[in-house]
């Protein structure tokens, strides 16, 4: 089948590149030419494992193809995904000025029949907002030519999106009428070789079940967070309550691990949408604005811990003379995105407080710099961030960090302080080996934090 991909972002190069190892002839469009010149020549512009040399292998075989002209690849495709940014504005709306702008571009450059699908996260409504705007176009010119508008949002994990795409869980089809269903359940068919789970539904239904999908995470998340910090104050181990709740076949382990906030592209945002959404209809959304509380403020648990540590409070200058060692900016392990960390709110209320950060991260050095500059010192490794540091906090859990050398990290630590966001180590372990070790949620004295 022939396919054009509108937009080289996450989504898009995942979605462009699975659809072509599936044999299907793929066209990526952005743009941005520098990013378009960057990819032919085989540099990604984002980290995700697999991802560089399924690339290079689809192109090499001719199955993939980048490029700025939208008319072309519209002329020569059947299927257009529209896989564009949707930011949150300061309301907490989705931006659907990029989705529009493609949905335009389409409608004054079609010659035939097209299938126009959401990719990507998109508010209830959107589909007839692209299907006005094609139509729009299309009567400028005074030519009435047959389209139809499928939403199918993404369930994509970063780190792992690859495998989520090539072997989904669940493929949801939003669409009015059969024909469109067929073009797409036969799209998706090789993905579906173990277990056909296609799920169809209107178009309005599918844009929902995205940010339900997304929010309930969020909401499983932000519980397990205020679980752990009780778990601080009465004296009980997070890790033993994650395992008896999460034995119940009724709730299940994912997404119930404590630490310092969701962060990313699609939690943060999606939660926004999904709120706004509501309030134009006249309804608040009480759980889910207990969860983004509950999510901004855990994002600073790891800031408090040092505070204790150093029995001292959140004044400015409080922690001045200080300096600190930081493993992991990316807001979870196996992505580069720095989008919504918690690691930017921990560093910046560190330095607020006086103190100074060396920080590693194994793919996200690069996005750190464009976001703290100078403001804090950046190691080439791990254990170089380690010289002449009072403490060292860990903020993503990165593999690399979960069986470190501990006597190194003891012996290069001015204390041995390890403020750990991600529940890595043993509490009793550290202990032991003569580590002042606070984390989330398992720190057995009543109160401790």
């Amino acid at each position: 089948m022939k396919i054009a991909v509108i937009g080289s972002g996450y989504v898009g190069l995942v979605a462009a590149t699975c659809f072509a190892e599936t044999g299907n002839h793929v066209i990526c469009v952005d743009i941005d030419e520098q990013k378009i010149e960057n990819l032919k020549k085989g540099i990604i512009p984002i980290y995700e494992p697999g991802l560089e040399p399924m690339i290079q292998k689809n192109v090499e075989d001719r199955r993939l193809f980048f490029t700025t002209n939208l008319p072309e690849a519209v002329a020569e495709s059947l299927v257009l995904f529209i896989a564009v940014g949707t930011p949150s504005g300061e309301d907490g709306s989705a931006d659907l000025q990029y989705v529009l702008a493609v949905a335009r571009s389409i409608g004054l450059c079609m010659d035939s029949y097209k299938i126009i699908v959401d990719k990507s996260t998109v508010p209830v409504g959107t589909a007839e907002k692209v299907q006005a705007a094609i139509a729009q176009a299309l009567q400028e010119r005074g030519v009435d030519i047959e389209f139809d508008v499928v939403s199918n949002p993404e369930f994509l994990k970063e780190g792992a999106a690859i495998d989520d795409f090539m072997k989904p869980d669940r493929v949801v089809i939003g669409a009015e009428n059969v024909r469109t269903l067929e073009i797409m359940k036969e799209l998706y068919s090789p993905f579906m070789m173990r277990q056909s789970r296609i799920i169809t539904m209107d178009v309005r239904s599918a844009e929902m079940t995205k940010y339900a999908a997304n929010a309930m995470l969020a909401t499983r998340i932000s519980f397990m967070n205020e679980i752990a910090n009780l778990c601080d104050l009465v004296g009980a181990d997070v890790s033993s309550v994650r395992e008896g709740i999460g034995s119940d076949s009724r709730i299940g382990h994912s997404f119930l691990y404590p630490g310092v906030g969701y962060g990313g592209s699609c939690f943060p945002k999606d939660v926004k949408a999904i709120m706004r959404t509501a309030r134009e209809h006249g309804m608040k959304l009480q759980v889910l604005d207990a969860v983004e509380e509950v999510n901004k403020r855990q994002k600073e648990v790891l800031v408090d811990k040092v505070l204790n540590h150093y029995n001292t409070s959140a004044v400015a200058g409080a922690l001045k003379g200080r300096h600190f060692a930081v493993w992991g900016l990316s807001f979870k392990a196996n992505t580069d995105d720095m989008r919504e960390s918690s690691s930017i709110v921990i560093i910046r209320e560190l330095l607020r407080l006086g103190a100074t950060i060396c920080a590693y991260d194994p793919e996200a050095m690069d996005e750190a710099r464009k976001i703290f500059g100078d403001a804090i010192h950046y190691a080439a490794g791990q254990y170089e961030t380690l010289e002449n540091a009072d403490g060292l906090l860990i903020i993503t859990e990165w593999n690399e960090f979960r069986r470190p050398d501990f006597e190194r990290i003891k012996q290069s630590l001015k204390e041995p302080f390890i403020a750990d966001g991600r529940n890595l180590y043993s509490p009793e372990k550290m202990q032991q080996m003569g580590f002042t070790y606070r984390c989330i949620g398992r720190n057995r004295t009543p109160s401790g934090k």
